[in-house]
C-alpha cells in the first residue's frame, strides 16, 4: 500500500452496497439468482410478517406493509450485502407494551423517533459499539424476549376469550387462569395440528416453506370444516389492496417525551438486531458490512415504515439466512422480496383474509423457541459464576420488567465483573515491574527463530491482554484479514492472563470455522485460568484440528520436520 496515498473520503463509508456491488459488476445471471432468493425469502416472510404484526397487538396489515416498505429501503440503503428486513420477533414484547401504554398513535411517533436515532448513530459512528456488547446481555434478554412471546400467544393458541390482554407477564398469566373455562377445543386443535406440522416438515422437509404450508392447510381446513375459529378477518377485518400514502403523525413536546424510553429502547433493539444479523450474513458469505451504513440505512427504513402506518423494523437473522441459502448475490434479492410480497398483496390479499389466528400462534410458538438459543444457554451455564448471574438476570429483568432496564442491568453488571477480574489480575500479578527496564542485546544468545519469517503455509497471531467482551470480535477478524487460507494457524495466548465467555465464545468460533476449512490450529502458552474457562465450555485439544503447546517453538515443532533449537516465549 502506497503510504503517501490519501484517505478515503467519509462519505465513502456511508455509500449503500446496493451501489458497491452494481459498480463492481452485475450481470443477468446475479439478477436471476437474486429474484430467485428474493421470491423464496417472500414465501417464509409473507406469513411471518402477520403473525409478527398480530402477537403485536397491531394488524396483519401493519406487518405487510413494514416488510414492503422498510424491507425494501434496508436492502436499498443498508451497508450488508444480503440484509433481508422487516418486522421481526424481538420487536413483539415491546411494541406490545407500547401500544397498551401510549395507543398506536404512541408507537408511530416513538418509531419515528427511533429512526431518527438511529441515523444520528450511523452518522456519528456508533455502529461500532454493538461489538461491545457483553454474550451473556444478548443471550439473556434475547431468552427473555422469546418467553415474552410465547406468553403472549396462549390467548389464541388456546382461543380464550379475553377481550384486553395485559401487556405485564404476571398480570397476563393471571388473566389465562381467570379465563381458562373459555378454551376454544377447536382454536386448541387447529393449533396442536398446525404445530405438528411445523415439527414434521422441519424435521423430514428442511428446505420447504413449513411456514407456508402450515398456514396454508389450517386455512383449507378451517374454511372446508367451518371451524369457529377466530380468523384474521373476523378480528381485523379485510386486507387492503393498496398501500397506505405516507401520512405526517401529530404529536408535540410532552408526547415527545413520555415516548422517548420507548424510542430508545426500539431504536437499540433494532440497531442491535440488524448488526448481529449482518454479522451471521458476513459469517455466511465471507463479506463484510458497514456497520454505519447500516444503521443509516435501518433508521430511513424505520421512518418510511412509521409515515405509512408501519411497525418498527430492523434485520432479520433467518430471513437473511434464508437469503444466503437460496442463493442471493446482492441487495437487489432483499428488494425483490419486498415486490414479491407487494405483489401477492395485490392479488390474493382476499385469499389471506380467512387464515385462522391459532395458526399464526403455533408459528409464533416455533418462533420463540428458536429464539430461545437454548445450546448457547447450556454453554454459558457452564462459564464463571459471574457470566451465568449476569446471563440470569438479563433473562429475569426482560421477561419480568423491561428490556431497557434489562440490558443497562446486565451491562452495568457485565462492567462491574470484568473490573473484579482485572483487579485480581493485578493483584497476582503485582510483582511485575512498571517500568520495563532495557534489554542487552550483545551478551544475549541469538535466537535460532526468526518469528518475522514463518513455514510456507503457516500463519501465527499473538493476543496480548484479557479476552473479554469488548476485544473478543478481534478473534473474528483474525483469519479474515489473510488474504490466503493458512494450512496451520498458530494462536499465541501466553499473554492472556483471563478470558471471559465472550472471549471463550470466540475462541469456540475461530475454532469451528478452522475445522470447517481445513485448517490446523494451535494455542501456544496457554495460562491457567484461559485453560480452564475454555476446558469448561469444551473446547478442548483433539490432536489434529485443535492442538496445544507450551511455547511457539514447540508450535513450530509441531508443523515442520527440522528440529528447533532453542526455546521462546509463547
Amino acid at each position: 500500500m502506497n503510504a503517501t496515498s490519501s484517505p478515503s473520503p467519509l462519505w465513502h463509508l456511508y455509500v449503500p452496497k446496493l451501489i458497491t456491488i452494481l459498480r463492481q459488476g452485475y450481470v443477468m445471471a446475479d439478477l436471476r439468482r437474486d429474484l430467485i432468493a428474493g421470491l423464496t425469502v417472500s414465501i417464509v416472510a409473507l406469513p411471518l410478517s402477520m403473525a409478527l404484526a398480530i402477537a403485536s397487538g397491531a394488524s396483519p396489515t401493519a406487518g405487510l406493509w413494514t416488510a414492503i416498505v422498510a424491507g425494501f429501503l434496508i436492502s436499498a440503503l443498508g451497508g450488508s450485502r444480503v440484509q433481508i428486513g422487516g418486522p421481526t420477533a424481538a420487536f413483539i414484547p415491546v411494541v406490545f407494551a407500547v401500544i397498551a401504554r401510549f395507543g398506536y398513535d404512541g408507537l408511530i411517533v416513538a418509531t419515528l423517533m427511533a429512526g431518527a436515532m438511529l441515523i444520528l448513530a450511523g452518522l456519528l459512528r456508533l455502529g461500532t459499539l454493538v461489538k461491545y456488547m457483553p454474550q451473556p446481555v444478548v443471550t439473556g434478554f434475547t431468552a427473555g424476549i422469546a418467553v415474552s412471546i410465547f406468553s403472549s400467544q396462549i390467548k389464541d393458541l388456546l382461543g380464550l376469550d379475553i377481550a384486553k390482554l395485559p401487556a405485564e407477564f404476571l398480570p397476563r398469566w393471571q388473566a389465562y387462569a381467570a379465563h381458562i373455562g373459555s378454551l376454544n377445543p377447536y382454536a386448541a386443535g387447529l393449533a396442536a395440528a398446525t404445530l405438528a406440522i411445523l415439527i414434521a416438515l422441519r424435521r423430514w422437509r428442511p428446505t420447504w416453506p413449513a411456514f407456508l404450508i402450515a398456514v396454508v392447510l389450517a386455512t383449507l381446513a378451517t374454511v372446508l370444516l367451518q371451524l369457529p375459529v377466530e380468523t384474521i378477518v373476523s378480528r381485523f377485518g379485510s386486507i387492503p389492496r393498496e398501500l397506505p400514502l405516507p401520512q405526517w403523525p401529530r404529536f408535540d413536546l410532552a408526547r415527545l417525551h413520555e415516548l422517548l424510553p420507548s424510542a430508545f429502547t426500539i431504536a437499540f433493539l433494532g440497531g442491535v438486531e440488524s448488526l448481529l444479523s449482518a454479522v451471521v450474513s458476513d459469517g455466511m458469505i465471507g463479506g463484510r458490512h458497514r456497520s454505519n451504513c447500516e444503521l443509516v440505512g435501518q433508521g430511513a427504513a424505520n421512518v418510511a415504515s412509521a409515515l405509512i402506518g408501519g411497525l418498527p423494523a430492523t434485520g432479520a437473522i433467518v430471513r437473511t439466512a434464508t437469503n444466503v441459502r437460496a442463493g442471493a448475490r446482492s441487495p437487489v434479492a432483499g428488494m425483490a422480496h419486498a415486490l414479491f410480497i407487494l405483489l401477492f398483496v395485490l392479488v390474493a390479499a382476499p385469499l389471506a383474509n380467512q387464515v385462522p389466528l391459532p395458526a399464526m400462534a403455533a408459528m409464533l410458538l416455533i418462533i420463540a423457541w428458536n429464539m430461545s438459543e437454548i445450546e448457547r444457554i447450556r454453554q454459558l451455564m457452564r462459564s464463571p459464576l459471574g457470566d451465568r448471574l449476569v446471563l440470569i438476570v438479563t433473562f429475569v429483568l426482560t421477561v419480568a420488567i423491561d428490556l431497557t432496564v434489562a440490558v443497562e442491568v446486565g451491562v452495568v453488571l457485565a462492567a462491574f465483573l470484568f473490573m473484579y477480574r482485572m483487579s485480581e489480575v493485578v493483584a497476582m500479578e503485582s510483582h511485575v515491574d512498571l517500568v520495563e527496564e532495557d534489554v542487552d542485546d550483545l551478551s544475549r544468545a541469538r535466537r535460532a527463530v526468526d518469528y518475522d519469517v514463518l513455514p510456507e503455509g503457516v500463519q501465527a497471531y499473538r493476543v496480548s491482554g484479557p479476552l473479554f467482551f469488548a476485544v473478543a470480535n478481534r478473534i473474528e477478524d483474525v483469519l479474515r484479514a489473510l488474504v490466503k487460507p493458512p494450512r496451520v494457524f498458530i494462536l499465541r495466548l501466553r499473554l492472556v492472563p483471563l478470558i471471559d465467555a465472550s472471549g471463550a465464545t470466540a475462541i469456540g468460533n475461530l475454532v469451528a470455522r478452522c475445522r470447517r476449512d481445513g485448517i490446523a490450529l494451535i494455542f501456544t502458552g496457554l495460562q491457567e485460568q484461559p485453560a480452564r474457562i475454555l476446558a469448561d465450555m469444551g473446547i478442548v485439544a483433539d490432536g489434529s484440528s485443535l492442538r496445544f503447546a507450551d511455547d511457539f517453538i514447540a508450535a513450530l515443532a509441531m508443523v515442520t520436520p527440522a528440529p528447533v533449537a532453542e526455546a521462546g516465549a509463547g
